[in-house]
């Protein structure tokens, strides 16, 4: 083992951004959830996500630029994705169970006070979704050619496909809570609020790690690991995404 090798291994070992993400994320989902819903002290619950939400983002940006830059051995990251994956998997399984208890239990559906939701805005972010991951592929193909500038591009395609997605996201949002369908609306707006806006969360991690890994190789330095771990991410949110869209908005009238 060289010297390089063992101070890398003693920095990843003593990296402070596992346990900042970690209060970040508390910050950001429990108490923040608590807050509104369990306790209904609305500022409580924007102040725990002013504190989440900026320490989860320098968590991640913290975290990647560790190894982003580093002499580009194996590691861990690509071994390690598919772990943190499947347990992604299950918490998104636990919400579908649930939406499934109340849409099979449930005398009529939808509830009382459900809008008409259009299924257009839903197939044109997957159209989004689906593309970006094409897009992510391709930048994976230039950087194994050793094409910098084709893996900036498709990458910074996929940024901005992803960043699109969350943009219908919101303005789709935005028009239920103008007709009163909110969080508190029936039991399918808690579901529908829920499901979305946690696979939303997920998007906005992709697009965080793509930018994390974007800025360095703008400056020369890149991990193939560290792209190839992110872009295997980015496909599992594709993945879970007709998991979304099939389940909460075509399933949710029949």
């Amino acid at each position: 083992m060289n010297g390089h090798t063992s101070e890398h291994q003693l920095h990843w070992e003593t990296s402070p951004w596992p346990l900042v993400l970690s209060i970040g994320i508390l910050f950001l989902l429990p108490f923040a959830f608590s807050f509104y819903f369990v306790y209904s002290k609305p500022v409580m619950a924007v102040l725990s996500l002013g504190i989440g939400v900026p320490l989860t983002v320098l968590a991640i940006a913290g975290w990647i630029s560790e190894g982003v830059g580093q002499k580009d051995e194996p590691g861990f990251s690509i071994a390690a994705m598919p772990l943190f994956i499947v347990a992604e998997a299950f918490i998104f399984v636990a919400f579908f169970v649930a939406y499934w208890v109340m849409r099979l239990g449930a005398p009529f559906w939808p509830p009382a006070g459900t809008p008409e939701i259009s299924t257009g805005v839903p197939i044109i972010m997957t159209i989004i979704l689906v593309s970006s991951s094409f897009t992510i592929h391709f930048g994976e193909v230039k950087m194994e050619r050793g094409d910098k500038g084709g893996f900036l591009t498709w990458l910074v395609v996929t940024i901005i496909l992803g960043t699109l997605f969350l943009v219908l996201s919101m303005t789709e949002y935005s028009h239920l809570f103008a007709e009163g369908f909110n969080f508190k609306t029936n039991s399918y707006s808690t579901a529908f609020f829920s499901i979305t806006s946690f696979h939303a969360s997920h998007v906005l991690v992709g697009i965080g790690m793509f930018i994390c890994i974007l800025i360095p190789a703008l400056m020369g330095k890149m991990s193939k690991s560290f792209v190839k771990a992110a872009s295997m991410y980015w496909h599992f949110v594709d993945i879970i995404w007709f998991f979304v869209v099939t389940q909460v908005y075509f399933w949710w009238a029949l």
